[in-house]
């Protein structure tokens, strides 16, 4: 059975470009991966298709030698030799050919944190900040401390003792990984020497033992936005971690909790309020005094209120902190029984109670209950 002309198998015309044949290997080796299809034989042999195409057309020489004379151009069975770009005639193996091509499908972390063009990156660090209701709703400037690590002043975060460098790696020559020819595939692994560092110190700096960097308490200013809510997270970039014997730092997230309440409590940009008032007011109707994050208000209550009721007030809740109006205060009414009364308070509501019992009207709630039990009950007989 003849092979499958390369250019077909990639998808691209035989005029493409390196660059063409380049992205258009990337997309099928990311579709067609082992890794990502384990156990799917059509996509296992795709990728093997793929892949023998990319090492051939990849390759000026051999590329030149397919164009020329076709399958047989590359096979060394054929007897063209390592001149004409036959299998193995590049020195630096079928793992060189394709390192950029899965650093770009794996990640960076398939080069090693040590290779070449690689720059290691630091752990990002969490701090959780307290803040007041009414903090957050207003925001506010604060600052923290935090344990941080710093360049070390005395090898300026190079790990060497001061006067010496570190050296290159003899194992892995500065790569940071050591590569291992398994069947189909050139396998990298961490050097074990120096660590995926690509270097080696022999003579380690003493303030920071050879890492770097040495640790110390730093003090951060934190502008928090009016408007932030719980679990919100603020980003304060290359405040994280600094990497040993250099690299980027890491980022410093602040995380907001905010404290219970004594009153109020959040839902988004709303509040709600629970307001207790006398049987008196709530039957009579009146005005009772209610806090807002703005200063106090007074609350109209209508008479005949029950407990429940609902009263929100447009506009006195938290101002979003991405945007958009303010939210609402919703105040619930709580209508409070009274307790201790004394001997005459007690007789005067006897009194009150067989007044109003006279006249239904006055609880049509409790008769409507009433009527709906009597039913229930004399449907059970």
């Amino acid at each position: 059975m003849s092979k499958p002309d390369y250019y077909e198998t990639l998808g691209v015309a035989r005029s493409a470009s390196e660059a063409e044949i380049k992205k258009a290997y990337r997309k099928l080796a990311m579709q067609h991966h082992p890794d990502r299809n384990e156990g799917n034989k059509a996509s296992e042999e795709k990728f093997k298709a793929a892949t023998e195409a990319y090492e051939v057309l990849s390759d000026p020489q051999k590329r030149k030698a397919y164009d020329q004379f076709g399958h047989a151009g590359v096979d060394p069975s054929a007897g063209f030799g390592r001149g004409a770009g036959g299998f193995g005639g590049q020195a630096g193996g079928f793992g060189d050919m394709f390192n950029d091509i899965f650093s770009d499908i794996f990640g960076a972390a398939a080069g090693g944190r040590g290779g070449q063009g690689h720059t290691s990156r630091g752990a990002d660090f969490k701090y959780s900040l307290e803040l007041t209701l009414e903090e957050a709703a207003k925001g506010k400037s604060v600052h923290i401390k935090v344990p941080s690590w710093v360049k070390c002043s005395t090898c300026e975060g190079s790990g060497a003792k001061k006067g010496t460098h570190p050296k290159t790696c003899a194992s892995c020559h500065g790569h940071g990984q050591i590569r291992m020819q398994q069947g189909f595939f050139s396998v990298q692994q961490t050097c074990p020497t120096c660590r995926g560092e690509g270097q080696v110190i022999s003579d380690p700096c003493t303030s920071c033992r050879g890492q770097g960097r040495t640790q110390e308490e730093k003090k951060l200013q934190v502008k928090i936005p009016p408007g932030v809510d719980d679990g919100d997270r603020i980003r304060l970039s290359g405040e994280g971690e600094i990497p040993a014997r250099g690299g980027v730092a890491g980022d410093l997230y602040v995380q907001v909790q905010i404290k219970p309440h004594a009153i109020f409590e959040r839902d988004g940009p709303h509040l709600y309020c629970e307001v207790p008032i006398t049987f008196i007011t709530a039957a009579l109707g009146g005005e009772v005094e209610i806090p807002t994050l703005e200063g106090k208000l007074k609350l109209k209550i209508p008479a005949e209120t029950q407990t429940g009721k609902v009263f929100k007030l447009k506009g006195k809740g938290i101002q979003p902190v991405r945007g958009g109006a303010a939210g609402d205060l919703n105040c619930r009414i709580f209508v409070e029984t009274p307790v201790d009364l004394n001997r005459k308070q007690k007789t005067l509501l006897k009194e009150f109670e067989t007044e109003i019992n006279n006249n239904g009207a006055h609880n049509p709630r409790i008769n409507r209950w009433m009527g709906r039990v009597k039913e229930f009950m004399d449907n059970l007989k």
